[in-house]
């Protein structure tokens, strides 16, 4: 076996010298030398046995950054193309590939690394060993595989400027530009750790980010999440106390009633990561950014990508997933309804089921808790049921919506969507009593204890305050942005407003989120309905539920008291002071009311203006974008282009969040474009609108789910807590026991 051993002298010269001067320092100066010896150990630990592997395409840099990475670490360097090859073939690379051909040079490359063996390492892997995966095994035993992403047009400009216009694999039929993306896939597989590298970054700032990539690979423990109420005190004393994102997941809900948020705050990307995400897929885009919000030690790279790869693949109808439309003058719509419910909750249920899945332990059973507004519910229960047979046989889903307070067809939707792990209950009450019947059932102990103890089932969360539901609606607010950028309407850096129809809090959050993570969102303009306290709150810091009643409108989705995602912002800008957020939430719980300090809402008027939209100028809207444009808004996007239209000052780009398919609210579509008299039934209202040929098509989603049978089949309870605990303890009997 070949082993690089011939670095060895020249480590443990270096090691002499600093021996001999760490000496010399030590009895000189001891404060210093403790110091250097701290530097020198967190370095050397950093590596330990572990090779530090170097992966991308030729012309990424991977010879030079090697080099930098291991003179920071004081480790030897190993080029596989220079000091394994050519060693081994006793020729040039050039020269071997020429004698022996593509496929048979890809052969002897793997039977060279088969061969060699190295610990405590910076090897820099030639362009094509990704494409032998027997080799690539043998390396990744000992080592952390390091993908240096560099985008296509870049390498090529590289390659060029070094006269390279023939690589391993390309032929006269294939061209540069194709064997390149054609060899991703293999990159994709392999690696361990992604470092994006832009066009002009230099070599020394890309081997600091590998180094600071291999250190959080390393130090999982450094990613921890708090609740939203803990205090700073309680953190310190309670270190054992902290969680991980698989615990987040599975918990939903923080002990004390407060909502997970990472400790450390969120990933920032600097301008060249995000312009090298410029050309990128959407699939593409969602895997950076997520990979940069979940330690791969709690979801690797390559499970990730697989599970994006299952949400996102066949599920959407749109091959750019989350398209951005230009409607009228400086406005955009992100339309986020392509998805099989027809709703932007499909964008994070589609994939949290599967996070869900890998996270959970398999010595339990688990019982995932939604309540929904409307499109939430339909979601869960879609996505919980496309997991694996053997998943669902210990994952099941409970619904709970107002039997009263959905549309129509959102109702004959969810109730159609129910499987054998999947089941929608109606409550005679609000969202809002939904929402914290299901709080209060995570925080009663005693019926969480007896619900394992007795059947061996643990409860989880689904909504919006499951940490995993926003981290997906990031990644569609960056790519909105950069699909502008793409298409000429921007410049990277300048800056866009965001208008999203706003309930729970959620989505509008999720843009908020993405700006701190670096994309230029000026404002996040929200949207209500009649149900305007979110309006009032950012208007003047007063959140006021006294002698309000909740108002059903064509909007049921933002039909919303109590925004639950509020309260993370609110930790946000609080500085993390949770023991404010307790005072606050407290106060609101007990008084119903409560209100911001002066500094705190100025803080919040930076990032957010709110306004609202009666009933008549929702219709109104719908009616008029058609007239003019043939495109048919839902009911909620009707509601912020209402109110983008009074607040956007037109100095920027405006892009609405189109939340929703209009066929999920037929009724208020027909009364809005005076097509017909409605029907009450829900599939004759969808078939209605699919025989009016001017109007778009309806989703194909909701004509299926619709035209099952049984779509009146459903549990309906009353509002009372132990009605609900009852239904609970019934299902979980049916299908686990």
């Amino acid at each position: 076996m070949f082993h690089f051993a011939q670095y060895r002298p020249l480590r443990l010269i270096a090691q002499n010298s600093l021996s001999s001067m760490c000496l010399k320092l030590m009895l000189s100066r001891p404060v210093a030398f403790a110091q250097i010896w701290k530097s020198w150990f967190s370095s050397h630990s950093l590596v330990g046995n572990k090779n530090i592997i170097l992966m991308g395409p030729p012309g990424a840099g991977k010879t030079t950054i090697g080099r930098i990475v291991g003179q920071k670490l004081d480790c030897p360097v190993i080029d596989i193309d220079d000091d394994v090859l050519e060693t081994t073939w006793n020729m040039s690379v050039s020269e071997k590939l020429q004698d022996v051909g593509n496929e048979q040079f890809l052969e002897e490359e793997g039977k060279a690394l088969l061969k060699f063996s190295a610990s405590g390492s910076v090897i820099s892997l030639t362009g094509s060993n990704p494409m032998h995966a027997a080799g690539m095994q043998h390396m990744k035993k000992n080592g952390i595989v390091v993908y240096l992403d560099v985008p296509t047009a870049v390498i090529m400009n590289r390659l060029k400027s070094m006269k390279v216009d023939r690589i391993v694999g390309q032929s006269p039929d294939i061209s540069l530009k194709d064997i390149l993306q054609f060899r991703k896939q293999f990159y994709k597989r392999w690696y361990d750790i992604r470092v994006l590298c832009g066009g002009d970054i230099a070599p020394e700032v890309v081997a600091e980010k590998v180094l600071d990539a291999v250190k959080r690979y390393q130090n999982s423990e450094l990613e921890t999440f708090i609740s939203t109420r803990s205090s700073r005190s309680g953190r310190s004393i309670e270190k054992d106390s902290h969680k991980y994102f698989s615990d987040v997941v599975t918990e939903g809900l923080a002990p004390d009633g407060g909502l997970f948020v990472p400790e450390r705050g969120l990933p920032k990307f600097t301008a060249g990561e995000w312009q090298s995400l410029i050309e990128a897929t959407y699939i593409e885009r969602a895997q950076v950014i997520l990979e940069r919000c979940i330690h791969p030690a709690d979801i690797p790279a390559s499970k990730l990508a697989e599970i994006i790869g299952t949400a996102y693949g066949e599920n959407f109808t749109c091959s750019k997933i989350a398209p951005v439309r230009h409607l009228s003058g400086n406005q955009f719509l992100l339309e986020l309804f392509h998805g099989p419910t027809a709703s932007f909750k499909d964008f994070a249920l589609q994939m949290v089921p599967h996070i869900f899945a890998y996270c959970i332990p398999r010595s339990c059973n688990y019982l995932v808790l939604v309540a929904t507004s409307g499109d939430t519910g339909s979601a869960v229960l879609d996505g919980f049921s496309r997991l694996h047979d053997t998943d669902k046989q210990r994952i099941a889903v409970m619904n709970f919506f107002p039997e009263d307070g959905v549309s129509p067809i959102q109702k004959s939707q969810m109730i159609g969507c129910q499987k054998e792990n999947a089941w929608s209950v109606g409550v005679k009450s609000d969202f809002d009593f939904c929402q914290t019947a299901i709080k209060q059932i995570f925080t009663n102990s005693d019926y969480t204890g007896f619900l394992t103890v007795e059947y061996g089932t643990a409860l989880a969360a689904a909504n919006s305050i499951n940490w995993a539901r926003l981290l997906p609606q990031i990644v569609y607010h960056a790519s909105a942005y950069l699909d502008l950028v793409h298409q000429d309407i921007i410049p990277f850096g300048s800056p866009v407003d965001v208008c999203v129809p706003t309930g729970n809090f959620g989505n509008i959050l999720a843009a908020l989120y993405a700006k701190i993570m670096g994309i230029p969102i000026r404002k996040c303009i929200c949207a209500s309905n009649e149900n305007n306290v979110l309006t009032d709150f950012i208007r003047t810091g007063v959140y006021d539920l006294r002698g309000r009643k909740l108002i059903p409108t064509f909007s049921p989705a933002v039909d919303i008291l109590k925004s639950s995602n509020l309260e993370r912002y609110l930790h946000l800008i609080a500085n993390e002071d949770g023991q404010l957020v307790t005072q606050l939430y407290n106060q609101l719980e007990n008084q119903g009311h409560f209100q911001l300090r002066k500094d705190l809402l100025e803080k919040l008027q930076q990032d957010l203006v709110a306004g609202w939209c009666s009933e008549e100028d929702c219709l109104a809207a719908i009616h008029s974008v058609y007239s003019t444009t043939g495109y048919i808004l839902d009911t909620h996007t009707a509601v912020a282009k209402v109110v983008a239209d009074r607040l956007q000052d037109r100095t920027c780009p405006i892009i609405i969040s189109s939340t929703a398919h209009y066929s999920k609210f037929a009724p208020a579509i027909l009364r809005a474009l005076r097509i017909a008299e409605i029907k009450q039934n829900p599939l004759s209202q969808l078939h209605l609108l699919s025989s009016y040929s001017p109007l778009p098509p309806v989703h194909w989603g909701l004509l299926e789910t619709l035209k099952k049978k049984g779509n009146d089949d459903h549990q309906v309870c009353a509002a009372d807590m132990s009605m609900l605990m009852s239904r609970i303890e019934t299902l979980i009997q049916n299908h686990f026991m």
